[in-house]
Parts: structure tokens; C-alpha cells; sequence
């Protein structure tokens, strides 16, 4: 009885004292946590739409340590890993007793130490809280903080710990920053031959170094391949078959794209670890190749910029700020996609737009390319020539400046700032002046990533998109109407895709423009198929007058080479929208087969008093609004003349509404023959018969 006693008391005291032991464990083990908020500092990484990596910046002590995460990497590897390293892994607490009693009986055979015990856990623990020597002090605490890290976290977070921090010689930290520099891709795909390799380095990275050691790396991968669990990880003769690969030598530089967006990445949010860009790195390295091969061609001081640009979402795809950010002589830090330069002839192609919209011209109309005068202006063509009488889609293509100011004379240069506004551009005028009619030549400051969201409305039926890269600014849809009709839109894409290729290019399908602004300070080409925008300038970021520079010697061959490198197929151009055809100029009214302006200022042929004339449809023409398929498109009208508000009518019945512009839309009931009349404010009319099929 008093032995059961007994033992029931110590059995008591026994049970307190393991609960006195575990409280003081669990007080010491909060009192002094294991370092992890360490581990939290990693490098900053830009990185593409898709996730992959433009560039990385160096931890603050000039470490190359890119986050991984399981996930990351192949699963392969992380199987070859646990069986050369730590077997029992996913089974013990942080540390593997079986270990330790195979290391202790090792070395009392053999006298030294033959293997370790060290597990993944316990490693980490020494990764993140490094200690010189390997006193057995130093052997308990990192016993201690494995313990502590299991408590705390999960096996694949254990593993993310290492694959994080595992060191790879040099400033190389963790398994994707030493697979970016030796195989010079990412871990998700690894041959067996690589995944041993990046298993062996860590345990002596210095004296395994591929770059610099070369035999130890191979006698290092060599002693994983052999190891029997690795042997059944990876299958009988792929062992074999890896050892006979031979050692990557070389130390590859890490992806090193995009300094511009990465810069401003990190003075943006210079605490976040990833910055997720609109860019894709296939076409960000393919526009950067373009830009160094141009800027060895191109000399000295001159740089150049590239933006390619989504049409349909506004994402920017590639963008080049500079020839080489690191070039001083061309001050390659600058980025010259945001500075406002000088856009040359590159916004004709919007005035054009304008005319068209307006019913002032079709592209047979014949337009003067003679010396003129505008209260004082005389405009001159870039190669002090003139072509005399030119139709209107031959001054588009050959970019002469008299028809183009004509045209804007016609448009109102207000009217194509306010166009511009749809857009979300606004152009720097000089100081203190309002628009005149210069800005059709590059009289006005614009930058190159708004002369990219203009042309985008171009590249998308008329409506803008902003564009934006996730940095510096967001991509989006531009609510309101749009810069041009979609009639207007294709028939300028149908001019400018007709424009020859610079020599040696091949006609991919793009339409495309150039600009040289005033003195050879800037060269400018912009080209878009069905998808996509492409904008390069070239210049001297002084502003410095650089002889010879033109947009079609200089830019446009970039641009050709641009798309080409891009990587991205060419896209068509947007079929013509209902009613939109080219008309012979036999067929054109009168009123349209001629442009001109009459010496008062005013267009002769649409006068203040001068009788309405429809311009289009144009009498007789056969316009295919989808009749057949039984689901029929609206049709554009146009007139000219005449006094607002204005009647149309259709086959007798009035449209529903007056209208003050010289543009309506009608959709008509069915196919077939009908009658079209406008009635101006004065009662005059005019009536076009048209075939809707």
C-alpha cells in the first residue's frame, strides 16, 4: 500500500515536473524566437506579364537572393534534394535522431567524421542565423532554432527557407538566382544532370564554383548522382546518363531587361520584393537587341526610344528608354519615351482623318502641292521640292507638308487639339501661343508614349486606349466617343499601309508613318497592324541638331527591325467597316474631285452659301451593309455645304432627328435600291440614289 503510494507520487511529480519542463521550454522558446524576420529580405525583382523575370536588384549586403518558393521549381529537384540531404525530411521534428546515430557510429569506426546529421531544418537554421565555427555550442543552437522553425512552420515553408537561401558561391543566394547564372534559365525545368548539380553546391559553394572549379563541381555532382536514394529517385540509367553532361563553365549575367520601368519600379514601392509589369520579356529583349545594334550604327550622343503598346487593352508590351542606360555619352539614363519632343509629320496622318471624316476629300481627290501662303506661313516640303497636283492618298504617302496644312487650314487646327482630348493627349504648345496651323508639322511637344496611345486609335477603329506599363501608369479603356469614325480610321490605314518599306525591310503588313522635326533633331516612325503599335524615336537627348536624321532613313528601318524582333506574328489590319470602299476619281462628286482654297481662306467648294451636296454615298454606289446575313450596318452620310440644321431623308421618311453636323448614320430596312435627300436650313436639297446589298 505504501509503495503504491509512493509510486503514485513520484508518477504525480513526475507528470508536474514534464509540465514545469515544458512551460519553461515553451517560455524560453518565446523569450528567444529564431531570427526568420531575416529571412524576409530578398532581392527586388521586375517582372513580366507572364511572371518571368526582367530584372533583379541586389540585397542591400550585394546578394543575388530571388524568392523561391516550392512551386518555383522542378519537382525533380526537390525529390533529389530530400534524398541526398535529409531522407526523413517530411517525418522527423528538425532533427533526425536515425542521423545522428549513424554519424556517431561512423566516426567512432572510422575516426572521422564519415557523414553528418545535419537536416534540411537545421540547415536553414544555420542559413539564416550564420555563426562562425563549428564550436558544439554553436551545434546545440542550430539543434535548438531547427526545433524552434518546425514548430512554427510548415515543411513546404522549411523548404522555401532554404531553396531562398541556400548559398551558390559568389553573392549567388538560392536556387533560382544559381540556375539563372549557370544554365541561364529558371528552375521549373531542370535536366537530372542540372538538379544534381545545384543539390552539390551548397554544401562547400566556394570550393565547388562551376565558374571557377570546374573538377570539384563535377566530382560534387558526380558523389549525388551515385548516392542509392538518388539512384531510385531518378531511375536506373539516368544517374548514368547525367554524368556524362558536361559542367556549365560560365557564370551567365541575370536577366538584366527594362532599366527604365525597373528603376521606377523601385522608387515607386521600393519596399515591395516583386513588381508585376504589362511587359513581355520575349518582346522587351528582342526591342532591346534592336536598340543596341541601332545605336552602334547610329554614332555617338544619339539614343533612341521604343514603345509597343497593346491597341486593344493598352498594354505596353516593350519599351526602350534608351540606346543603353549605362552609356553616359548618350545620357542613357533619361528616358525618352516620357520627354516632349518635337512629333515632325507624325500627326498628318490625323488631319488626313479629319478631312475624311469631315467629307472634305476622298483619297482620288486631287489637292495642290504648290508654294502657299497662310497670312504670312509658307510651308515647304521637306526636300524644297513641290509635285504640283497630287491626289490625296499620294500626299499621305509622300508626307508633303502644303496639302497637309491646307487640309488642317480646312479642319481647324482647334479641332484637331480637342480630337486629341479624346484620347487623353495633350500636347505642350509654345508658351503663350494658341494652335496654329505649324502643328501639322511638328509645331508642338508631345511625347513618344502619347504619340503611341494617339496611334493606337488608329490600330482599333477610332478609339484610344491608354496605354500604360503597371508602373509608371495603367493601361485602360478611354470612355467618351472616339478620335476618328471608322471610316475615316481605314481609309487612313489603307493609305499608310500602301507606303514603301525602307530599303532591304519586307512589307510586313503594317501601316506606318515618319516624322523629321525642324533642324534634324528628331526622326520619328510610327506603324500598327490589327493589334499592335510600335513608336520609335531617335534623336540627341540635348535636343541637339544631329545632320542627316530622318525619320524614313533612320527611324523606320528600326521600326521594320522592331517588329521583326518583337517576336509577335503581324496581325491583319481591320477589314473595312460598312460603307467604307476607295472610289475611283471618276466616280467622286464634283465638289470632291478637286480641293482648293479660295485666296479669302475659305474652301471653294463648300462656301457659306453653297448648296448641300451629298459626298457620300456617292449616286449609284452598291454599299454592302450586310443585307444577305440579314443583320444590316449602319451607313455613314456626308455632305458638304450648305446651311444647319439639316433634314435627311430616306426612300421619302425623315430620319428621326436634325442634325447640325454634316455627318449622320442611317440603317436601312432592307436591301435594294433607295433614295437618299438632305434639306439644309434654306430648303435647298440634294439626293443620291444608292444600292444597299
Amino acid at each position: 500500500m505504501r509503495l503504491s503510494r509512493k509510486l503514485a507520487i513520484g508518477a504525480a511529480s513526475g507528470v508536474v515536473l514534464t509540465g514545469a519542463a515544458l512551460v519553461a521550454l515553451d517560455a524560453a522558446d518565446r523569450a528567444f524566437p529564431p531570427p526568420l524576420d531575416k529571412a524576409d529580405t530578398v532581392s527586388s525583382e521586375v517582372l513580366d506579364a507572364d511572371g518571368k523575370l526582367l530584372r533583379a536588384f541586389a540585397t542591400p549586403e550585394g546578394r543575388w537572393r530571388l524568392k523561391t518558393s516550392v512551386a518555383d521549381v522542378d519537382p525533380q529537384f526537390l525529390r533529389i534534394l530530400v534524398a541526398y540531404e535529409d531522407r526523413r525530411f517530411y517525418e522527423h521534428g528538425g532533427v533526425d535522431p536515425w542521423a545522428i546515430g549513424r554519424a556517431a557510429v561512423q566516426l567512432l569506426t572510422n575516426g572521422r567524421i564519415v557523414s553528418g546529421a545535419s537536416t534540411l531544418s537545421m540547415q536553414v537554421a544555420r542559413l539564416i542565423e550564420p555563426r562562425q565555427g563549428r564550436s558544439l555550442s554553436a551545434k546545440l543552437l542550430q539543434v535548438v532554432r531547427a526545433i524552434q522553425i518546425e514548430r512554427r512552420l510548415s515543411k513546404q515553408q522549411i523548404l522555401d527557407l532554404y531553396l531562398t537561401h541556400a548559398p551558390y558561391g559568389g553573392n549567388l543566394e538560392g536556387v533560382r538566382a544559381a540556375s539563372l547564372a549557370y544554365f541561364g534559365k529558371e528552375p521549373r525545368r531542370l535536366t537530372v544532370a542540372q538538379a544534381a548539380l545545384l543539390v552539390a553546391l551548397p554544401q562547400l559553394p566556394e570550393r565547388r564554383r562551376p565558374d571557377r572549379n570546374l573538377t570539384s563541381a563535377e566530382a560534387a555532382r558526380k558523389r549525388v548522382l551515385e548516392r542509392v536514394a538518388v539512384v531510385d529517385v531518378v531511375g536506373d540509367g539516368e544517374a548514368e546518363r547525367a554524368e556524362a553532361v558536361p559542367v556549365q563553365e560560365r557564370r551567365m549575367q541575370l536577366p538584366a531587361l527594362a532599366a527604365h520601368v525597373a528603376e521606377a519600379a523601385l522608387r515607386k514601392e521600393p519596399a515591395v520584393s516583386q513588381h508585376r509589369t504589362t511587359l513581355k520579356k520575349q518582346v522587351q529583349d528582342g526591342l532591346e537587341s534592336v536598340a543596341r545594334a541601332a545605336a552602334l550604327r547610329l554614332g555617338p550622343k544619339l539614343s533612341l526610344a521604343m514603345v509597343m503598346a497593346d491597341a486593344q487593352t493598352g498594354e505596353i508590351v516593350g519599351e526602350v528608354g534608351s540606346a543603353d542606360y549605362f552609356d553616359a555619352s548618350r545620357s542613357g539614363w533619361i528616358d525618352m519615351t516620357r520627354v516632349n519632343r518635337s512629333p515632325g509629320s507624325t500627326l498628318k496622318p490625323f488631319i488626313y482623318g479629319l478631312a475624311f471624316e469631315e467629307g472634305l476629300v476622298s483619297q482620288e481627290t486631287i489637292i495642290e502641292d504648290r508654294p502657299a501662303d497662310f497670312f504670312g506661313y509658307r510651308p515647304r516640303n521637306f526636300d524644297m521640292s513641290y509635285q504640283g497636283d497630287v491626289t490625296v492618298r499620294e500626299a499621305l504617302q509622300l508626307s508633303l507638308n502644303v496639302p497637309a496644312v491646307k487640309l488642317l487650314d480646312a479642319v481647324n487646327p482647334a479641332k484637331l487639339l480637342i480630337r486629341f482630348r479624346r484620347a487623353d493627349v495633350h500636347p505642350v504648345l509654345p508658351p503663350n501661343e494658341t494652335p496654329g496651323l505649324a502643328i501639322g508639322l511638328g509645331g508642338l511637344g508631345i511625347t513618344l508614349k502619347d504619340l503611341v496611345q494617339l496611334y493606337t486609335a488608329l490600330a482599333n477603329r477610332g478609339h484610344a486606349v491608354r496605354i500604360g506599363d503597371g508602373i509608371n501608369s495603367q493601361p485602360g479603356k478611354i470612355d467618351g466617343e472616339a478620335l476618328l469614325d471608322a471610316v475615316a480610321v481605314w481609309n487612313v490605314a489603307d493609305i499608310l499601309s500602301g507606303v514603301v518599306a525602307p530599303a532591304g525591310a519586307p512589307q510586313r503588313g503594317i501601316a506606318y508613318k515618319t516624322g523629321t522635326s525642324y533642324g534634324y533633331r528628331d526622326a520619328w516612325s510610327v506603324g500598327y497592324d490589327g493589334r499592335y503599335v510600335l513608336g520609335v524615336w531617335v534623336g540627341r537627348p540635348d535636343n541637339g541638331a544631329a545632320p542627316g536624321l530622318t525619320g524614313y532613313g533612320t527611324a523606320a528601318p528600326i521600326l521594320f527591325e522592331g517588329f521583326a524582333k518583337s517576336g509577335i506574328a503581324t496581325t491583319p489590319l481591320p477589314r473595312p467597316p460598312s460603307g467604307a470602299m476607295r472610289i475611283a476619281q471618276a466616280q467622286l462628286p464634283i465638289s470632291q474631285r478637286r480641293f482648293a482654297i479660295n485666296p479669302s481662306g475659305l474652301l471653294a467648294t463648300s462656301g457659306r452659301e453653297a448648296a448641300p451636296q451629298i459626298v457620300y454615298p456617292p449616286e449609284g454606289a452598291h454599299v454592302d451593309l450586310g443585307a444577305k446575313r440579314g443583320d444590316l450596318s449602319p451607313l455613314m452620310l456626308k455632305l458638304q455645304g450648305g446651311r444647319a440644321p439639316f433634314r435627311w431623308l430616306a426612300n421619302g421618311k425623315p430620319l428621326p432627328d436634325l442634325s447640325r453636323r454634316r455627318t449622320n448614320q442611317w440603317v436601312p430596312d432592307g436591301g435594294g435600291y433607295s433614295k437618299l435627300t438632305v434639306i439644309d436650313a434654306m430648303g435647298r436639297a440634294a439626293s443620291v440614289g444608292v444600292f444597299v446589298d
